[in-house]
């Protein structure tokens, strides 16, 4: 630190003329060195700031998730926004001749963009590779999968490589927020070359994870948190390749309100490839007791009245981290008005079908008796469950939209209005891609939350990477994209796995009584659309009166003209609102026969930022030696 007198040296010459006042040398002296300590500071936030904006270290891995059920193949990564670009860590435990790893839009192992590791029996080679839509495998003329490292250690091999979320390669998978498809396959032979390999005669399979993870500092947790556990206590998991077990939780009985803050998955050891996802519900508060149960979810020993534990707690899916609500906010659990029964639900993935595998998974919640100022909610977007929303058979690409309208938002949202911080989207199936859109005064302003790669066999509740807050007046619309292909009948909305859904459960803070606020198409209007069908088709459509939806849909023969004036009547027909209160009740208005939402003004769709171009020798795999296997 300067001296006085160093400090001074840097002052302008003091006046000398006594008829006028001298300045005050000690506050000048204050007021420099307020400015150099102001100085200093702003030095270090700069510092501070340009750290936390470089990329991640090249061994900081903080997300992993085992690729294969066996858990012989693990991969761990780390982002780095500023970079636009993933590091991968992948760990082979037992690897002979190769590997490989990469992306596809649904999991296909053709048209697919790939890293390959690969050993003729002598050499080893690492390349970017794709896969045209018979399977076979090129080198892909621009080499963007980044090989940093590659080392054999007593646990296995290491292979350390990175790529751009964009490369603008057309060969390339675009890494975007929401789900991605993960593949591989391993080498048990050696291959002469990269076109050698024949794709349907290795082992393979596929991941699903989110790449994206939000960049979002861990809150700190209160002096007086304490946890609690909700696991299935040592189930015997099926020897089946899916299972959906239920087993009932009782909370002490007058266990007061608490906040939950944050909660983690509790893995069996030796179970993390095939534990894929669980949730926590909390049953409806005005049924007194709920019978004990602990089985498979879709049982007919289990109790009827289970099917009223809806309301999620904790949702967590393979490859997610702990979850952690805002500083300001927690969700609500115990006290009056509460039901002190909870239902965890378990989806055991075990394709190899093992045998008398035990397990007792489940996940820890953390909660504290202080309360937050803000409680958190949970609230439902999208469409009703109910079959007057349908697809027809054999599409490809059917969309489907639910609307919260402004009427809505203005009768049950306060002044301030609210703050979305996580969302969890959801269909069953058919469902292909999901999102949610804010308009205000006509305008799409900003996606709550999008998953163009959707699956319904990966659902987790998702932190947002920015809040979305939302005003009284505003519109949030949610659009689902459905594949039914496969199918030679309607697949209309309901409850059952093989019926429909289009939801995406936001949480929020402050919670309201706005628990639900889904649309429909008017039934009447619908009822429209058969009478047409039925009048420009030879076949006779079933339109006695006690024919149900479900029925007259399935009676429709699926020409061009019937799939589109249904998709014409989804895009202009009014709809029912279902603005309800958290008692199931609506908002008092008027709900029915309502106007879809004018939106005049769409988002722009963002293009893809790419890498700068760099000028690159002809394609070419890199050398690599780890250590292989040799040749028989």
């Amino acid at each position: 630190m300067a001296k006085a007198g160093s400090v001074r040296a840097f002052l302008p010459s003091m006046q000398t003329d006594r008829n006028r006042r001298a300045p005050c040398p000690s506050l000048r002296l204050r007021e420099v060195a307020s400015m150099y300590f102001t100085m200093v500071m702003v030095f270090l936030v700069i510092l501070v700031v340009a750290l936390q904006g470089t990329a991640p270290r090249e061994n900081y891995f903080p997300y992993k998730v085992p690729l294969d059920p066996q858990s012989s193949l693990e991969l761990s990564w780390n982002v780095s926004y500023p970079e636009q670009v993933v590091h991968f860590q992948l760990l082979a435990k037992e690897l002979k001749f190769g590997l490989l790893f990469g992306m596809s839009d649904r999991g296909e192992f053709e048209n697919a963009d790939l890293a390959v590791l690969w050993s003729d029996g002598h050499s080893s080679y690492f390349g970017d590779a794709w896969t045209d839509e018979k399977g076979q495998v090129h080198m892909d003329s621009q080499q963007d999968y980044q090989l940093l490292k590659a080392h054999r250690t007593p646990e296995g091999l290491y292979l350390i490589f990175n790529r751009a979320f964009s490369t603008c390669d057309p060969k390339d998978y675009l890494i975007e927020d929401g789900t991605v498809h993960l593949i591989y396959g391993v080498l048990e032979k050696p291959v002469p070359s990269l076109q050698a390999i024949n794709i349907s005669a290795i082992h393979k399979g596929l991941q699903r994870v989110q790449l994206l993870k939000p960049n979002i500092s861990t809150p700190e947790l209160p002096d007086d948190m304490k946890t609690m556990e909700i696991r299935a206590p040592d189930v015997i998991i099926p020897s089946q390749e899916t299972t959906y077990w239920c087993y009932m939780v009782e909370l002490p009985v007058s266990f007061p309100k608490h906040h939950i803050v944050m909660y983690e998955p509790v893995i069996t050891a030796g179970n993390e490839a095939i534990v894929h996802h669980m949730e926590v519900f909390q049953c409806a508060a005005e049924f007194d007791s709920f019978p004990h149960y602990s089985g498979p979810c879709d049982s007919k020993m289990k109790p009827d009245r289970l099917n009223y534990c809806r309301h999620v707690l904790a949702a967590w899916a393979m490859g997610a981290q702990a979850f952690y609500y805002p500083e300001e906010a927690g969700l609500a659990f115990g006290g009056p008005g509460s039901s002190r029964y909870l239902r965890l639900e378990i989806h055991y993935h075990n394709p190899l079908v093992f045998k008398g595998r035990h397990d007792s998974s489940g996940i820890r919640l953390y909660y504290t008796a202080t309360l937050r100022r803000y409680d958190a909610g949970i609230m439902e977007l999208g469409l009703v469950y109910t079959p007057v929303m349908a697809i027809p058979p054999g599409e490809t690409g059917f969309l489907l939209k639910g609307y919260c309208t402004d009427k809505c938002t203005q009768a049950a949202l306060p002044p301030a209005g609210i703050h979305i911080f996580a969302s969890q989207l959801h269909t069953h199936l058919t469902g292909r891609k999901v999102v949610t859109i804010l308009s205000r005064d006509g305008r799409e302003r900003e996606v709550v939350n999008a998953d163009n790669h959707y699956s319904p066999h990966f659902q987790e509740i998702r932190m947002l990477k920015k809040m979305v807050s939302v005003f009284p007046g505003d519109v949030l619309v949610t659009t689902c994209t459905y594949n039914t292909e496969d199918r030679n009948q309607a697949t209309v909305g309901g409850f059952s796995i093989m019926e429909e859904m289009c939801v995406n459960y936001v949480h929020y803070y402050p919670q309201t009584q706005l628990e639900l606020c889904k649309s429909a198409v008017d039934s009447g209007y619908l009822q429209r659309y058969f009478n047409l069908v039925n009048r420009f088709n030879d076949e006779e459509i079933c339109m006695c009166p006690q024919a149900s939806v479900p029925q007259q849909f399935s009676s429709i023969p699926w020409n061009a003209f019937n799939r589109d004036v249904l998709k014409s009547l989804y895009g202009f027909a009014p709809i029912s609102m279902h603005c309800n209160q958290s008692s199931a009740v609506r908002f008092p208005g008027e709900w029915e026969k309502q106007p879809l939402p004018r939106i005049t003004r769409v988002l722009p769709k963002s293009a893809p930022r790419c890498q700068p171009a760099r000028e690159t020798p002809p394609a070419a795999p890199a050398r690599v030696n780890w250590g292989r296997a040799k040749a028989e």
